[in-house]
């Protein structure tokens, strides 16, 4: 039988951060405004893509935010190595 050991991202919160962050940008849109879109705070928005802040999300919010941002869940959740977002 083979060995399927699954490779899971330790660190998929950070990666929906910076995916979250960079569609946003190319988007030209102010965490201000993606707030509004998903009747969230400006606070909250900003925590969730800081990465000083260990703060985790509902599926609800990761949803919203991606219906907002007009991607996928799948793009929110892809790891790309080469990401440097300030």
């Amino acid at each position: 039988m083979e060995n399927n050991k699954l490779n899971f991202d330790n660190d998929i919160y950070n990666t929906i951060r910076k995916n979250i962050k960079k569609y946003r940008k190319e988007k030209n849109m102010t965490s201000a405004r993606l707030s509004e879109l998903v009747d969230l705070s400006h606070d909250f928005i900003r925590q969730i893509e800081s990465e000083k802040t260990a703060y985790n999300f509902s599926v609800d919010t990761f949803y919203k935010i991606s219906v907002a941002l007009g991607v996928s869940l799948d793009q929110l959740i892809q790891k790309d190595d080469s990401q440097d977002i300030c």
